[in-house]
């Protein structure tokens, strides 16, 4: 076995690689594009696929939910793979009217108090800086994409449902959004010297008061998927 939770070999992991939180969707994003790509790994289900888009060598692989997942398989895709640039796609609840659903939130800062945080920063929060050239990216083709979007920071939580706590520190730092994971992509990356950034899919929220269907959902993703291929692999 490559390493504890993935059996491909090395040289079956593209050197840029879109994350997704949920293997389902990983797959989905699969077809749209890249249909005849190989799986490399499934270990803990955690299917993982790399193929061509466009001649480029492309892997797409889940991370599963919460910054201790998200570590552990970022961490190896850095540090014994070999990878260079990750865009994750995710969801996130919006903290903002103003970012309803099917908005997406590019993350330029994460902001946590998770404990993944203590093995990186001292005193174990802080704000996360995602790789600048590709939040500029991120930003020109969403807005290329005709998608809604906004760049800012967001809260990087262990508690999936939000309360009133972080409702109350989204306005005192001005962030945009809640999700579980960037933190630990973010703190990651540094580690390791390469480049990450998260685009985040506004799925429901405490200001927004509604859900976004799961046909709709993957609408969004089918999108996205195009925009973070334009993102990895533009000069």
């Amino acid at each position: 076995m490559a390493t504890p939770h993935n059996v491909a070999n090395k040289g079956e992991i593209a050197k840029y690689v879109i994350l997704t939180g949920d293997p389902v969707r990983a797959t989905k994003i699969k077809d749209v594009l890249m249909p005849d790509a190989k799986l490399v790994n499934n270990i803990r289900g955690m299917n993982t696929y790399t193929g061509k888009v466009n001649g480029k060598r492309l892997t797409i692989m889940p991370h599963g939910m919460g910054c201790p997942s998200m570590g552990i398989y970022v961490t190896e895709l850095f540090d014994y793979y070999g990878v260079e640039k990750v865009v994750r796609l995710g969801t996130i609840g919006s903290l903002r009217k103003d970012l309803p659903i099917k908005s997406v939130i590019i993350a330029e800062e994460s902001y946590s108090k998770t404990n993944f945080d203590d093995f990186y920063i001292k005193n174990g929060a802080g704000f996360i800086k995602a790789d600048p050239e590709m939040v500029e990216k991120a930003k020109k083709f969403c807005d290329e994409a005709n998608l809604k979007n906004a760049c800012g920071r967001i809260y990087c939580s262990d508690n999936f449902y939000t309360d009133e706590d972080q409702v109350a520190l989204g306005k005192k730092y001005n962030l945009l959004g809640v999700e579980m994971e960037s933190a630990a992509l973010y703190l990651t990356a540094q580690k390791y010297n390469k480049k990450a950034v998260a685009l985040c899919l506004v799925s429901d929220g405490w200001a927004v008061r509604k859900n976004i269907s799961a046909l709709e959902k993957e609408d969004m993703f089918e999108t996205l998927s195009k925009v973070a291929v334009q993102i990895l692999f533009d000069k």
